[in-house]
């Protein structure tokens, strides 16, 4: 079994696509119930599949050759999964809640590759 890295982005233009911010505090309460359980489901379904339950993520900072500056990216959250290839891993997310109830954009997936060694 390989292991994958898949990072949940979401973007401002995936969030008017969805017409999250249009939504009453009520319809949205209830859309979030739904996603809830919908994600709960997911992590249940692949409950064997999962290293890593992951997390949501917060403001990032760069830090380079200038010095730390404060930046925005379409980061959201991340989960470690396992899986025999890559398009299985990749095939681990389609119907997503993150970008079929919530306002995310996409999960992308790219495989954890060992440390070259001396």
């Amino acid at each position: 079994m390989k292991t994958f890295l898949a990072v949940f982005t979401g973007s401002t233009a995936a969030r008017e696509r969805s017409g999250w911010d249009e939504l009453g505090d009520a319809d949205r309460a209830a859309r979030e119930q739904k996603g809830i359980a919908a994600w709960g489901a997911w992590v249940a379904k692949n409950q064997t599949s999962i290293v890593d339950n992951g997390s949501p993520l917060g403001k990032t900072k760069r830090a380079g050759p200038g010095g730390v500056t404060d930046i925005k990216n379409n980061l959201a959250a991340y989960i470690v999964v396992q899986a025999g290839t890559h398009e299985a891993a990749a095939k681990l997310f389609e119907g997503h809640p993150h970008f079929t109830i919530f306002p995310g954009e996409a999960v992308e997936v790219m495989e954890l590759l060992p440390i070259p060694r001396q």
